[in-house]
């Protein structure tokens, strides 16, 4: 293992650039030389690097974003792209390959390690926590930080006019964000793709909620849990409470992030050059009962992660 490259994909997530950083550090100190592609995926098939130093990832650690940035490349969905990574991971002598992001950057790589020789690392980093293998992700907890910081805003003008408001959250296809967001912020109903919304039982909660002399509620919905325009106009009918809508969009996957994110950056980069360093192939990173760890990139790529239903429970129990 002479030289590693590093790839940040997907959707940004805060704590990228401190994951670059760790990598970039540890890996220099174990004598190998970096390189960072550019665009992800996108620029590993344009041949797009530049060698990263000590120095040049200084002041890095509490930027959002990844300094390397990051783009949407569906021609390495294709084999013909897949093959044009592998040839420009040769051209360059990469030995080793970080990837940083999340479930699709993850499938990205299992494609490329198809192709290449180059042992490749996941680095699980993106606001949906939603990596099989590990607990958390890098950039959830200030994700959470930040819906809670925004829930916490509305649920003030909630109270004041004594409304029912919707918050929508990031989460397509998982309600990881919306779950924990959710519970920490004390929304009376929280709303997840995984679990079919029973409207009647949301209904009775408004209702039971308004006898106890409740005059607003904070309702937290993933987006990809069906239609918060449909929904809202369904309550309003029903209950005959104002219902208002607010979508808190990208917000969540900007701004610094929190101690956490950056701890478990710093610990996942570690861990990363560690695998390489070691020969360990096709491996991702990973939190496991509170200790780094490391699963195989196949198996993270075709697991689902379960949401905690226990969580669920306890929202429930919180929100009476």
């Amino acid at each position: 293992m002479r030289k590693i490259g590093i790839a940040t994909t997907g959707g940004d997530a805060p704590g990228m650039n401190a994951a670059i950083r760790a990598v970039v550090r540890i890996a220099v100190s174990r004598h190998l030389e970096v390189v960072g592609f550019h665009r992800g995926y996108d620029g590993l098939m344009n041949d797009d690097p530049e060698p990263l130093t000590p120095r040049s990832v200084g002041g890095i650690l509490q930027l959002g974003g990844t300094i390397l940035h990051t783009a949407r490349c569906p021609e390495f969905a294709t084999p013909r792209g897949v093959r044009k990574a592998a040839r420009n991971l040769s051209r360059n002598r990469i030995d080793g390959l970080v990837v940083i992001g999340g479930n699709g950057s993850f499938n990205g790589a299992c494609d490329l390690s198809r192709e290449t020789d180059a042992l490749i690392t996941g680095i699980p980093a993106t606001i949906d926590n939603d990596v099989y293998g590990t607990e958390e992700t890098i950039g959830f907890d200030t994700a959470v930080n930040t819906a809670v910081s925004e829930i916490d805003k509305i649920r003030d003008t909630a109270i004041s006019h004594e409304r029912t408001f919707i918050v929508e959250v990031m989460g397509r296809n998982k309600g990881f964000l919306a779950l924990t967001a959710g519970i920490t912020s004390g929304a009376e109903i929280i709303i997840v793709p995984e679990i079919r919304l029973k409207k009647e039982n949301m209904f009775r909660t408004l209702e039971e909620n308004s006898r106890k002399g409740k005059k607003s509620s904070i309702i937290v919905k993933a987006e990809g849990a069906g239609d918060a325009d449909e929904l809202a106009k369904e309550i309003e009918k029903r209950t005959g409470s104002e219902v208002r809508i607010s979508v808190l969009g990208y917000a969540q996957r900007g701004g610094s992030p929190t101690a956490r994110s950056r701890l478990l950056a710093s610990l996942f980069g570690e861990k990363a050059v560690e695998l390489l360093i070691s020969g360990q192939r096709n491996k991702v990173v990973g939190l496991q009962n509170g200790r780094v760890s490391m699963i195989d990139l196949e198996k993270s790529c075709k697991t689902e992660k379960p949401l905690d239903m226990n969580l669920m429970l306890l929202a429930n129990m919180l929100a009476t």
